[in-house]
């Protein structure tokens, strides 16, 4: 069965019965199982991999050869501007200090993969047990929802881990207060760190369907959203300011794609208003 589509009938019924509370709870319990199992089985592949990916890919922000470092480099020559907006992190060595923190980290840095690459999954197993509960236009509206947001969590965390990421590094390890001070970052920390940055923006990205269903309820307007553009706007500019160092360059880099999807939030509120007003239009020619 598609990834979009919703076994109803095992959801809404059992014997041609309606569910009783208790039945919704334990078909709940095994949606969530099922998930479960599938972010313990991503997990288990992660720490299986060992070095190979937290040298490939958690410590990957700290070295010089990281893809942002080498693509912002390479688009400040294409632009004539020179190395003005080249830049790299700078030399830090990470230590850890408690004899369990290297394992600890090693199985919070699994299971947090393992949920990023079972997200699709878990989200279907979520929406099968939500869906039923739409109205069948309702649910038309939704074909492909998992896709969707499946393809913007993705989105999200490639945006946090290739953008915010190397932008906080350099900045908060190259914050100088005085020389005596060498920045030897704690194991822990800097894997924290880079989870903050990647797995909220993948939550964050989930906009424009947070939208879409507030506007199907009335909760928002794509009216209302234009009114507040400029306040949205400078609530971007000052989230990008405080996650990316103090230069408009990298604020650009961040704030632009935050603000395209607030765009597109109220494109997607409009679309659905006029849905909405092209419903009841013909509901009165009846």
């Amino acid at each position: 069965m598609p990834l979009d589509q919703v076994d109803v009938d095992v959801m809404e019924k059992t014997d041609g019965k309606e569910m009783s509370f208790f039945e919704h709870l334990e078909e709940l319990r095994w949606h969530l199982i099922r998930s479960f199992i599938a972010i313990i089985i991503g997990a288990i592949l992660i720490f299986i991999s060992g070095s190979f990916f937290f040298d490939n890919v958690v410590f990957w922000p700290k070295n010089e050869d990281f893809l942002t470092y080498k693509a912002a480099c390479w688009i400040s020559n294409e632009l004539g501007l020179g190395d003005a907006a080249c830049f790299s992190p700078p030399e830090f060595n990470l230590i850890t200090l408690k004899l369990e923190e290297m394992f600890v980290t090693h199985l919070k840095v699994s299971v947090m993969a393992g949920f990023i690459l079972a997200f699709p999954y878990v989200f279907w197993e979520i929406w099968r047990f939500i869906g039923p509960g739409l109205k069948a236009n309702e649910r038309r509206y939704t074909k492909g929802i998992v896709f969707v947001c499946s393809f913007l969590f993705f989105t999200g965390v490639a945006f946090g881990y290739f953008i915010i990421s190397p932008f906080a590094i350099t900045f908060l390890v190259g914050y100088d207060i005085s020389a005596e001070v060498v920045p030897n970052i704690q194991l822990s920390s800097f894997v924290s760190s880079i989870t903050i940055f990647s797995i909220p923006a993948g939550v964050v990205f989930q906009l424009p369907i947070v939208i879409f269903f507030l506007s199907k309820i009335g909760l928002v307007s794509s009216e209302g959203m234009k009114k507040y553009r400029r306040h949205a706007f400078i609530a971007i500019l000052l989230l990008a300011a405080l996650i990316t160092p103090p230069d408009v360059v990298t604020q650009f880099f961040i704030g632009l794609p935050l603000y395209i999807l607030y765009e597109l939030s109220i494109t997607i509120a409009k679309r659905v208003e006029k849905k909405d007003r092209d419903k009841e239009h013909e509901l009165t020619k009846l």
